[in-house]
């Protein structure tokens, strides 16, 4: 009988308790670590608050030596905008983990925050010596570089950071560079890189649309633009640059829709109510086109084409005073433009002329202006015209001759040089200024001239 039990007994499985294997002990974190997970969750949470709390608790606990949690609490003193704090606790990281490339970045990025370019790319070179194939060293190197005007040795740093890893943003400040040369070929050829490897982004579409733009190949600026607006019909600067192209073609209505978009968005830009007052000006609504060009220059005190056009826009209303003025003050701020002078010229000698001042005619100072818009553009014939109806009206016939002639040559290289035909009453350079060119060719004989033969055909 007991046999018969214990058989029985042996048939049934051991119990799933006595089965299952001990668990083994959690390992205990070193104390320097053990709340670092805590600290993460809160920063990526950006539950800064309660980030700090557990950062103080665990720099008590380390008595300040938990590199992870002064790393972190730097991070969140940057955001907050307190660089200075931030500069010495990621100091401090380096001084705690001496050969980490990531202190050393945290520490030169707070030095150029700080404005203390030369000092951050000597952390960025520390840095690059510890880890030779980071892209983000050699791009923050070519930006502290280009800070610094060093040109050259942002391009190497910039081709360097390419060569390791492409990116929008490096192909952006390498572009930036080309500009600063004057140089808009190299620009435009890095720009068509940038769109190849990133084509669906926006920033780079509409830079180069606008380079082309500037360029006058309106083709491709139209196509870029295009593309940057399918993608973002919302982005403000493609549509400027579209209602500019189509205010530069005469299309002021269709212009002015694009614009009213671009103001919902923008509504404090001064390049676009610069462009609203010209559209408004080329539909010969003087009064409109003064207030958007006064609201313009408003908001961008400094900027010498809104000054420009303000003094455009009064010379056209004859109110030489306040033309004068405006043209005087973009002078001040650009002075190397040869047709402020010659917009200048004509202001004083109309100004003195109308207003007659105890009778002085003041063309000397006239002539001067004149002189130092044809030394300063060398391509404009509207410069040497205006001028020579000047020394003609003063009876100096063998001035006005020559200045005559040298407009005639800059007409013929125009007409070489383009596929366009010159009409010496319009600028095609300058599709703002064509009422006053208009206005200063209608004082010329020779304008008369034409008048009369076309009122005898």
């Amino acid at each position: 009988m007991a046999e018969q039990r214990l058989a029985m007994r042996t048939q049934f499985p051991a119990s799933a308790e006595s089965l299952k294997p001990r668990l083994k002990k959690a390992p205990e974190f070193p104390i320097l670590e053990k709340q670092n997970w805590l600290i993460h969750l809160h920063y990526i949470r950006k539950d800064y608050e309660a980030c700090k709390d557990v950062i103080k608790e665990q720099l008590q606990e380390t008595q300040g030596l938990c590199e992870y949690a002064i790393y972190v609490q730097a991070l969140i003193f940057r955001l907050e905008g307190n660089i200075q704090e931030s500069l010495e606790l990621f100091q401090t990281c380096a001084v705690l983990s001496p050969q980490s490339a990531d202190n050393l970045k945290q520490v030169a990025r707070s030095l150029f925050l700080l404005g203390k370019h030369k000092a951050a790319t000597e952390v960025y070179n520390e840095a690059a010596k510890l880890n030779q194939k980071d892209w983000e060293i050699c791009h923050n190197l070519g930006v502290c570089y280009i800070y610094l005007k060093q040109l050259d040795k942002a391009q190497d740093q910039l081709h360097n950071a390419l060569h390791l890893n492409r990116h929008d943003l490096t192909y952006i400040m390498l572009g930036k560079i080309h500009l600063l040369e004057g140089d808009l070929d190299k620009a435009i050829e890095i720009y068509k890189k940038a769109v190849e490897f990133s084509p669906e982004n926006t920033e780079l579409l509409t830079t180069l649309g606008l380079l082309y733009l500037q360029l006058g190949i309106y083709q491709k600026a139209f196509e870029h633009l295009g593309n940057a607006l399918t993608y973002d019909p919302t982005n403000y600067k493609a549509i400027l640059a579209a209602g500019s192209m189509m205010q530069t073609h005469g299309d002021f209505d269709v212009a002015l829709t694009k614009y009213r978009i671009v103001a919902c968005a923008v509504p404090e830009s001064p390049p676009l109510w610069n462009n609203i007052g010209m559209c408004f000006f080329g539909k010969k609504k003087y009064v409109a086109a003064i207030s958007c060009l006064k609201r313009a220059n408003y908001l961008a005190p400094f900027d010498w084409k809104i000054l420009y056009n303000l003094g455009l826009v009064h010379l056209t209303l004859q109110q030489y005073a306040s033309a004068f003025h405006f043209l005087s003050a973009a002078i001040s701020f650009q002075p190397k433009v040869g047709e402020l002078y010659m917009l200048l010229a004509a202001t004083a000698l109309s100004f003195f002329v109308a207003v007659a001042l105890t009778n002085l005619d003041d063309t000397e100072n006239a002539r001067r202006a004149y002189a130092e818009a044809v030394r300063l553009d060398k391509c404009n014939p509207l410069v040497n015209l205006n001028y020579a109806v000047l020394l003609y009206n003063q009876g100096e016939e063998r001035g006005a001759l020559a200045q005559y002639q040298e407009m005639e040559k800059k007409v013929n290289l125009l007409k070489d040089s383009s596929s366009l035909e010159f009409d010496p009453e319009v600028s095609e350079e300058h599709p703002s200024s064509q009422s006053h060119h208009l206005f200063l060719w209608s004082q010329s004989p020779l304008w008369k001239r034409n008048q009369l033969k076309h009122q005898h055909k």
